[in-house]
């Protein structure tokens, strides 16, 4: 487990996290507007 930790940093890991809370979010956002913009 000890190559695998220094080959994945828990920096990445939270960095990828971020990225995929972010990107959902952004997603549900602009399909929001879609659907706004549709009525």
């Amino acid at each position: 487990m000890s190559d695998m930790e220094e080959k994945f940093p828990r920096a990445l890991w939270v960095r990828l996290f971020i990225y995929l809370v972010v990107g959902h979010i952004f997603a549900a956002f602009v399909y929001f507007l879609f659907e706004a913009g549709a009525r």
